[in-house]
């Protein structure tokens, strides 16, 4: 599942495969603004059902932190 969610994540950053692992820290992608945030926020719960409450989604810095939220970790 961590597969899926990393590559749900490049896809909607349009970043290379392999960008996005599970120490990336949200700062560290410049894709990554508050716009692509609540896109993938979004995309989670619509293509794999992963839900995270908005306001703990606001507060993720980084994609462990994101996949620890969705139960995955």
């Amino acid at each position: 599942m961590k597969e899926k969610v990393f590559a749900l994540i490049e896809e909607a950053l349009h970043v290379p495969e392999g960008t996005i692992q599970e120490d990336t820290m949200i700062a560290d992608v410049e894709q990554w603004d508050s716009l692509a945030h609540v896109m993938i926020i979004g995309e989670l719960e619509e293509k794999l059902g992963i839900s995270i409450p908005l306001e703990e989604a606001i507060e993720l810095t980084g994609v462990g932190e994101l996949l620890e939220k969705a139960g995955i970790r």
